[in-house]
């Protein structure tokens, strides 16, 4: 039945009228949807493009249908007294549409959320705000929101309204300036973004959805409705296990990775996860490690930053697949019992025009001023972790990896630039505190509260900082005045190590410090002694090619280097490549440049880290007590004639004591002395020179007998061979004593 009433027409304001045709009408609601008029309830929708629309409310006999009257600019009108849910048939010139009317409906965010995003302590955003397919009252659709405090309008474009601004605008919320709009009748897939106009009607750049779970896969940089990951997850004996860890007293062998370089065989070719799910993580757990380090695989817009400037916080890369897809990756990983670490990024977002830049016309997510928003070094903007919003967004996002997709840790990067206000910066070029110093208080209280949260949310989960200087406390917990992650790396370490090896070995004795410096603050944190992707490019070439000598004490020089990094105190990180000495500088495009099976120097220095993982793994006194002094011991570390180093490791049992010894010259020592903490046999557990490995294979056959000589301060010792560029590990045989 149609039925047709006479109204005076249009009903609108002209002012009101305006602002619609121009997509930039700060309260939508108060004119579309259902309205009484000179007593008359009527029903108004702004559809422009549409040269017809009707009304229709009811079924079978009882259904009901209402031609609206159009002004030609997109504005209808028709009389309604009905209380009942009505739906819009719309007719455009490619075709009918028929949805429910999006002013049709109440208030949806409940006032407990909104609260929570104002005060910075919801920590589900993702699931509540951003983009979410609804149910109201049997009209499937979806929920969007935005935080745009100082816009004029907000309207969500996207595929489901030829990305025209004028047919959704949003309604804003009274409190901290969150908009919302139910989109009825789209769901999954659809792409979308946000068109804001300033106060003085300037309309803004189309912004992508801080809190996309899912966006296109770039160049595109529209965000995609998606569900929140329902996975049938598999590792739930993996994360109760995780829950009774104890990290810092356990073996923690780290393989990092940028997922998409790693799979890639040839130029221009990407990989996914589920790719990754069979290749990479069937040949870590060949190869040993513990965990795999991913590079930023939050989504980014430009590739060649490897990740370090994201905007999707809440994305995984579409690059790589849809997000279940990761989630498939990560519960394999699980059950192969390798964990799975995000290096995460809260220290800075990149200026991309669709990102999070002056986000409703103001510094909304950086500082105004450039002495506290803008980062020289990489051309990117500051969080302002001091403003509650910004930093419950940044806080969800963390819980949201961790909870979600079940990750083991995050390693956060650049932690240093955050906690210092003048980093990199000259005199005059940075606002101190309130306090005149130069410490970023915000920062610090944002790290306080992440660790806090983690620990007591992520059943088990790790967080690691890379902070390049000496702030005290990293590792220390909050309650006692930390910033409470459980690791640090030890960048001192890495540059100390790196140092030396470079030097061609006649001139190593006189660098002794570079090896045993580290060890009078090894046990001030709990480190992770890392050889990261930062150290094989930007012109520093590949870790091989670092290393002096002709091809065969070059080879020699990296499995001493690798060794002595898995003896040292702290746990291990290794970019992928330096496993098996790739020669070539990483290049992020380039195909992995596996070894051919005839190059048999790097397939032994392969088989060198898969058995060095193995015996840390194995070796509670190369792990147990890391962070104690009580787990380590110098023997030698004054022979400069010979460059001969050694020490002791212990896991804090009587008699489980490990001597380490290396020959930092490619000079065989014969009959080298070392003093022995217990009397016995001590079986060669490894030597870094080994022919399976593309040594000498010199060595003492597999062990050597301890004789009653004091020598360092022990009244039992060694005569040993060492063999040259290498390092020897020696247990003492319980069993032959």
């Amino acid at each position: 039945m149609t039925h047709q009433v006479q109204l005076n027409f249009p009903s609108l304001p002209a002012q009101d009228l305006l602002l619609l045709e121009e997509g930039r009408h700060p309260d939508p609601f108060s004119v579309l949807g259902r309205h009484v008029v000179d007593g008359v309830q009527i029903v108004r929708a702004f559809l422009p493009g549409a040269p017809y629309v009707e009304i229709t409310s009811g079924a079978g006999e009882q259904r009901r249908t209402i031609a609206m009257t159009g002004n030609g600019s997109g504005l209808f009108e028709a009389p309604f007294p009905h209380d009942e849910l009505y739906r819009l048939r719309v007719a455009w010139p490619i075709g009918l549409s028929e949805h429910a009317d999006p002013y049709s409906f109440g208030l949806l965010l409940s006032e407990e959320d909104i609260y929570l995003f104002a005060e910075g302590r919801h920590f589900d955003l993702s699931t509540r705000f951003g983009a979410n397919p609804r149910d109201f009252g049997g009209t499937k659709g979806v929920l969007f929101s935005v935080w745009a405090p100082n816009a004029g309008s907000v309207s969500v474009v996207g595929d489901f309204n030829g990305w025209d601004p004028r047919r959704t605008p949003m309604r804003r919320r009274l409190g901290p300036g969150v908009w919302e709009l139910f989109v009825p009748d789209i769901g999954v897939g659809t792409t979308y973004k946000f068109a804001i106009t300033t106060p003085s009607g300037e309309r803004l750049p189309w912004k992508a959805d801080p809190l996309a779970r899912r966006t296109e896969e770039p160049p595109r940089t529209a965000s995609v409705v998606a569900e929140s990951p329902d996975f049938d997850w598999s590792d739930a004996d993996w994360l109760a296990k995780r829950a009774r860890r104890h990290p810092v007293s356990e073996p923690l062998s780290i393989y990092e990775v940028h997922v998409g370089a790693w799979l890639r065989m040839e130029w221009g070719q990407m990989g996914s996860w589920d790719e990754a799910s069979d290749r990479l993580v069937s040949y870590v757990q060949h190869i040993g490690f513990t965990h795999i380090e991913l590079l930023p695989i939050t989504e980014h817009p430009f590739g060649g930053s490897w990740g370090y400037q994201p905007l999707g916080m809440f994305a995984p890369t579409a690059r790589l697949g849809p997000p279940e897809a990761f989630a498939r990756f990560v519960d394999r990983c699980h059950a192969a019992g390798i964990g799975v670490i995000l290096d995460w990024v809260p220290a800075h977002f990149p200026s991309d025009e669709h990102g999070l830049v002056r986000f409703d016309g103001t510094a909304l997510y950086e500082h105004e001023d450039p002495r506290e928003g803008f980062h020289r070094d990489w051309n990117t903007l500051i969080y302002n972790v001091g403003r509650r919003e910004v930093r419950g967004f940044l806080l969800s996002s963390a819980l949201w990896w961790i909870e979600t997709f079940h990750l083991d840790g995050l390693r956060v990067d650049a932690v240093a630039s955050m906690l210092y206000r003048d980093y990199s910066r000259l005199p005059g070029e940075w606002v101190p505190n309130q306090f005149g110093g130069r410490e970023n208080l915000e920062a610090i209280s944002f790290f306080q509260e992440l660790n806090t949260l983690i620990g007591e949310r992520g059943r088990g989960a790790i967080t690691i900082a890379e902070e390049s200087t000496a702030w005290p406390g990293v590792t220390t917990p909050v309650n006692h005045g930390g910033l409470g992650f459980y690791f640090k790396w030890n960048m001192g370490w890495m540059h100390d190590t790196l140092r030396f090896f470079a030097r061609d070995p006649i001139h190593r004795g006189h660098h002794g410090d570079d090896v045993t410096f580290g060890l009078i603050y090894a046990f001030s944190e709990n480190f992770v002694l890392p050889i990261s992707h930062d150290e094989v490019v930007h012109g520093k070439g590949s870790l091989i090619a670092r290393m002096p000598g002709d091809d065969w004490q070059r080879f020699a020089n990296l499995r001493l280097c690798l060794a002595l990094m898995w003896a040292h105190p702290g746990k291990k990180l290794l970019f992928m490549g330096c496993e098996f000495g790739q020669e070539e500088e990483w290049n992020v495009d380039a195909p992995f440049p596996w070894p051919h099976p005839g190059e048999e120097r790097r397939q032994g220095v392969s088989h060198l880290v898969r058995d060095l993982n193995a015996l840390y793994r194995a070796t509670p006194a190369l792990y147990r007590l890391d962070r104690s002094p009580q787990g380590f011991a110098w023997v030698v570390g004054d022979d400069s004639v010979n460059s001969v180093f050694a020490f002791r490791r212990s896991g804090g049992k009587p008699g489980d004591d490990l001597l380490v010894i290396a020959n930092m010259t490619p000079v065989p020592r014969h009959d080298y002395r070392i003093g022995a903490p217990h009397p016995g046999f001590w079986r060669e557990r490894m030597n870094s020179d080994g022919s399976a490995y593309g040594g000498s294979g010199m060595g003492n056959l597999g062990g050597v007998s301890s004789e009653p000589i004091e020598a360092h301060g022990e009244k039992q010792s060694l005569l040993l061979t060492l063999p040259p560029l290498s390092l020897l590990i020696l247990e003492r045989d319980m069993q032959a004593r």
